[in-house]
């Protein structure tokens, strides 16, 4: 490893939704300092009290001490200015929803006021970051830190070099990784990365077995849970992750890869029109009210 050209001690998150909440809060579970972003007060504060949530969920069951997680939320701060939350940021993580042309203005933000230094990294599970990096002035600064849900509880982070992304930015993406506790892997930058294109893959044909009524979800996932050793079947996961976030990878990876393997089930978006969009709708494969 080359040295890094500094370690992180400042982080801000933009977006205070699923992935990014839980991003702010294992970087603040490190001893960084950490900006929660949003569009509005209200988004804001709705990341950080699922923050204080898992927090207690965790004293509750032993895994953290109150002082723990009264440390975690003392690093811990929201902001609905991005300008302002960017400033003084050594790492900037963009983790706004999979969609290319809201991910291009956010960047262009962050690369109007964020130091020179800083290092932007974006959370996307399926955009090529060579389609992302035009709009930063520091490409070789650009990073895909694409983390999984929950974050504070799966350890995976795949981490996204460019071709453009230098050595020093891929040695402090690691060292950050270690940080905050998570297993690297490095991947190539290309549509889907690793984890994304083999797990749609499986989304995807146990939504069309679904579709043509080869069995209930919860036998289709029974097979992969008994019969395969998953520990979650792929029809809860797409729960879990989201039928609109799955459909966002399904037609990322059809564009850019192969429209037929990757065509996303009519199924998938007929559930996603009707807003059945898994655990955070109440209604999916399953329901959880």
């Amino acid at each position: 490893m080359t040295p890094a050209r500094f370690s992180v001690q400042s982080v801000t998150v933009i977006g205070a939704g699923t992935m990014g909440h839980g991003i702010a809060h294992v970087a603040a579970a490190a001893g960084l300092s950490v900006i929660l972003c949003d569009i509005s007060a209200a988004a804001v504060e709705s990341g950080l009290a699922k923050i204080r949530d898992n927090l207690e969920r965790g004293v509750a069951r032993g895994k953290l001490t109150e002082a723990e997680r009264d440390a975690t939320l003392a690093n811990l701060q929201g902001s609905d200015d991005m300008a302002a939350a960017v400033a003084q940021a050594d790492l900037v993580i963009e983790a706004i929803p999979e969609h290319i042309d809201l991910k291009l203005k956010v960047l262009s933000a962050i690369a109007a006021h964020a130091p020179a230094r800083a290092v932007v990294a974006t959370n996307t599970s399926s955009i090529p970051l060579a389609r992302l990096s035009k709009a930063l002035a520091h490409p070789n600064q650009f990073i895909g830190l694409h983390f999984f849900n929950p974050v504070h509880l799966q350890p995976l982070l795949e981490i996204v070099r460019s071709d453009t992304t230098d050595n020093e930015t891929l040695d402090l993406a690691l060292d950050f990784a270690q940080r905050i506790g998570k297993d690297p892997i490095v991947v190539r930058d290309v549509a889907g990365f690793a984890s994304s294109r083999l797990g749609i893959a499986l989304g995807l044909e146990a939504i069309r077995m679904v579709q043509e009524g080869v069995a209930t979800p919860a036998d289709i996932d029974k097979a992969m849970e008994l019969g395969y050793r998953h520990p979650m079947g792929p029809l809860k996961l797409t729960d879990l992750v989201g039928l609109d976030v799955r459909l966002a990878i399904a037609e990322t990876l059809a564009r850019e890869i192969d429209p037929v393997r990757f065509a996303p089930p009519q199924l998938l978006r007929d559930m996603v029109a009707a807003g059945k969009l898994g655990k955070k709708s109440g209604h999916g494969f399953y329901d959880y009210d």
